[in-house]
């Protein structure tokens, strides 16, 4: 697996038949402790190219896949999602590639995207326990609604700047 510089600048791409079967290897890259929280890719992009309102991309890091985001409009019955607002449905950065900042920088170019879009809040959700990130969301400035999204406690990221 070819590492990218720890300045590599993260960027989104389609999912395609190019890339397709390297992003859903991926899913194997992580701890067994992750898995428990983190859905497999291959199941993810299936429900994505089911959804109207999903957008979902392999994360690069300079030219290197990394990871895989997805997120939501919002709510859609048909989906399962009931939120007020865009929702980080799936999101998971290989496990090579963690720690060196680059899902710091996959959700700041998220809250970018969705801000200039008039978007003001990014939902998300997490699962407690062993292998939770929860840490990785507080750090980045999520908190708790004080909600839950089915078993899982429910965060938002305000994006208004200040």
């Amino acid at each position: 697996m070819t590492l990218p510089p720890n300045n590599a600048e993260v960027t989104f791409r389609r999912v395609t038949s190019a890339n397709v079967s390297e992003i859903c290897e991926l899913s194997e890259t992580l701890s067994e402790e992750q898995r428990d929280f983190v859905a497999d890719n291959g199941t993810s992009i299936a429900e994505g190219f089911c959804s109207q309102s999903a957008w979902f991309r392999g994360v690069y890091a300079d030219d290197v896949l990394i990871g895989f985001v997805m997120v939501h409009d919002g709510s859609d019955w048909d989906d399962g999602i009931d939120c007020p607002g865009p929702y980080l449905w799936r999101f998971m950065i290989a496990r090579p590639f963690q720690g060196q900042g680059f899902g710091k920088q996959a959700i700041s170019r998220i809250a970018m995207r969705l801000r200039s879009q008039g978007v003001r809040e990014l939902y998300t959700s997490y699962g407690l326990g062993p292998g939770s990130p929860q840490a990785f969301y507080e750090k980045l400035g999520f908190s708790p609604t004080g909600g839950m999204f089915d078993e899982e406690v429910e965060v938002v990221l305000q994006l208004a700047e200040r």
